[in-house]
Formats: C-alpha cells, sequence, structure tokens
C-alpha cells in the first residue's frame, strides 16, 4: 500500500503537464528496473503482448497534451512506447518522469510540444525528424533487396480534416498540417517491396530482430499504413505489432510474407533502426 500511494505521488507530481495513470508509471518503472542489460527494442515489445488494441488513444484533449497510456495501444503508440524505453534503458535511465522526456522527444517534432501540427502523424515526417535528431536512421541501399522507390504523396489528414477531431476542433491547423504534407511529398526511398519479403540469408542480413517495420501502402495521400518490429522464426520473418485484427499487441503467427499478400494495398516494407542499436 505504502508503494502505491508513493507511486501515486510521484506521478501527480511528474504529470502536471502529461496525462497518465498511476499504472502506467508503476509498468514503465517496473519494465526499466527489471530489464537485464542487453535489453533492445524486442525485449521491451514483448512486455506489451497482450495489451489491447484501441485507436485514437492520444485524441482525449482539446489542448495538445503528453498522453502517457501503456495499457492500450496503437501500432504508432507501441512504437513510441517501446522505442522510449529502450533508450531510457540504453542511457541508465529509470524515472517515469524520464520515459516521458523521452516519449515527448519522439513523438514531437524536435521534442518539442507545441500544439497538435508539433506532433509528427506521418510516419515518413517521424523517421526523417528523428533522424536528423540522431535517434534512428533508415536503412536504405540501392542493392537488392531494396528493388523499389518510394514517391511520398501527402495529402490524406488535409483532404479528411473532417475525421480528425482535433482539426475539425481547430480548423486553423489544417494548412499548417498541409503545409507539413507538401514538405515531404516528393521525397524519395528505397524499400523492399513484398515479392522480396522472403525466408532468405540476404533478408535475415538485412533486417534485424527489433527493427522498426514500416508498411508502405499504395492509399492515395498515405506513406505507411501500419508499424511493428522484426522478428525472426525458423519459418521467416513475422511482426510484432499491436493489431486491430487480434484486438491486442501479438507476435503475428503468420509470417509478414503471408500478412503483407493478405492486404491488397500493402506494398512493402521500410526498415529503421535506433542508433547504437
Amino acid at each position: 500500500m505504502r508503494t502505491f500511494f508513493l507511486a501515486l505521488i510521484m506521478l501527480l507530481c511528474a504529470c502536471c503537464d502529461s496525462f497518465a495513470q498511476v499504472s502506467d508509471s508503476l509498468f514503465i518503472e517496473q519494465s526499466l528496473a527489471g530489464a537485464p542489460a542487453d535489453a533492445g527494442t524486442l525485449y521491451f515489445a514483448r512486455r506489451f503482448l497482450g495489451h489491447p488494441y484501441v485507436a485514437h488513444t492520444l485524441e482525449i484533449n482539446d489542448v495538445e497534451t503528453l498522453v502517457v497510456n501503456t495499457r492500450q495501444l496503437d501500432c504508432t503508440t507501441l512504437v513510441e512506447n517501446v522505442v522510449a524505453l529502450t533508450f531510457c534503458h540504453q542511457q541508465g535511465k529509470r524515472s517515469f518522469r524520464d520515459f516521458r522526456t523521452m516519449l515527448q522527444t519522439l513523438r514531437y517534432r524536435q521534442g518539442i510540444l507545441d500544439g497538435y501540427p508539433s506532433r509528427l502523424h506521418y510516419f515518413t515526417d517521424w523517421i526523417v525528424d528523428k533522424s536528423e535528431m540522431g535517434i534512428v536512421s533508415e536503412v536504405q541501399m540501392k542493392e537488392s533487396p531494396f528493388i523499389a522507390l518510394q514517391t511520398v504523396k501527402l495529402d490524406y489528414m488535409s483532404r479528411h480534416h473532417k475525421a480528425y477531431s482535433s482539426l475539425k476542433a481547430h480548423p486553423e491547423f489544417i494548412p499548417v498540417i498541409a503545409a507539413q504534407e507538401k514538405a515531404l511529398t516528393g521525397m524519395t526511398f528505397r524499400y523492399i517491396p513484398k515479392s522480396e519479403v522472403k525466408n532468405t540469408k540476404l533478408l535475415r542480413s538485412v533486417i534485424k530482430d527489433g527493427d522498426i517495420l514500416a508498411i508502405t501502402c499504395s492509399k492515395a495521400g498515405l506513406d505507411i499504413a501500419h508499424l511493428g518490429f522484426a522478428v525472426w522464426r525458423k519459418d521467416g520473418l513475422h511482426l510484432l505489432n499491436a493489431s486491430m485484427i487480434h484486438h491486442k499487441v501479438v507476435e503475428e503467427p503468420m509470417t509478414l510474407r503471408q500478412y503483407l499478400y493478405k492486404h491488397p494495398s500493402h506494398t512493402g516494407i521500410r526498415v529503421v533502426r535506433l542508433k547504437g542499436k
């Protein structure tokens, strides 16, 4: 009981500028305290297995606030939480306050929370921004299996602004989002088409366990359809993800190749790796 109240006091002190529950603080600090020295993204991702898939968990306030929710996840918040935990662990940081600081650094442009448009809504934007900050690098090579080229063309949010509660409440944000989309449009990135996602020595040498896999798509106005972490098994590459299909965080029982071919709009994968990993 004493531990509970200490955690509550710490959370209330730490979260005056964020939204979280006591259980989030306890989960984060227990995850960091119990992690082995060599723990990486897969270790922390597996801490979330079984947690429910819930969309739009960040859309709870009219004013943009740092939301910490380890209880309910979508594919993006799973990646953010896992990467934040991994970097805290690598840097020897164990407190919930440390985690919140890292989460904000990951979620917002250059780590600065300055309203809804400062959140990195498109994953290409996230990759570019976090690469500039020296946090991640995208695996890019001209040879096989990166034989396809994605030319980014974004306008989904500005075209479908009525589907976003913050854009409905703040129409003045729409041109800001549109300008961000325009800045990213035309960028090109090499990716692995789904025809090349095979259980081969080449692919095993290119993709490491725990890499972030961003699934490219042909849907108009979008760059990335889904995110997860790479898991190699004997039968090939699998995806650990917050799954809308399974309604929870899972390691997909089917291979990633099978998964990609079950979704006609999925075209392949981009590979992102944490620096220092």
